[in-house]
């Protein structure tokens, strides 16, 4: 196998998914199973493989670790901070998913659990996942 002279970033996704609950809007939050972060929460995601496009893995990484099939997907943006994630210098593209209101959530794969948490709560999240949050809610629509 090839090996380059230098070293290169790892490409990863994570994924923004809302629904309103009771009137209120909440965002899907899993409970990271291993480490970095083990026990925390975190937005569903994960690495990019070598035969996808970013927009695929991030309808895989969502199925795999919450059993949800994502209607579509939309770019939010791209993280590239240094030390955004403790193992390796990855640079993530964080998504906006659409998915089917009757569709439950199931925690699987490296998510140990998950939650609807209310937008409207303060919440710590890993990684820079917070950011990605500001993010989203700087560029979504206003509401009428």
């Amino acid at each position: 196998m090839f090996e380059y002279e230098y070293p290169r970033p790892a490409a990863s996704v994570d994924l923004v998914v809302t629904r309103v609950i009771d009137g209120v809007e909440h965002l899907l939050l899993i409970q990271r199973k291993h480490a970095p972060f083990q026990g925390c929460w975190a937005l569903p995601g994960g690495f990019l493989d070598m035969d996808e496009t970013l927009e695929h893995a991030a309808a895989r990484e969502l199925k795999e670790e919450t059993c949800l099939d994502a209607l579509s997907v939309h770019q939010i943006g791209t993280f590239s901070g240094i030390d955004r994630d403790p193992r390796t210098r990855v640079i993530s593209t964080a998504f906006e998913a659409i998915v089917a209101p009757t569709q439950t959530p199931v925690a699987a794969d490296d998510a140990a659990d998950w939650q609807w948490k209310s937008l409207d709560d303060k919440i710590e999240l890993a990684f820079d996942h917070g950011e990605i949050v500001s993010l989203w809610k700087k560029k979504r629509p206003l509401e009428p």
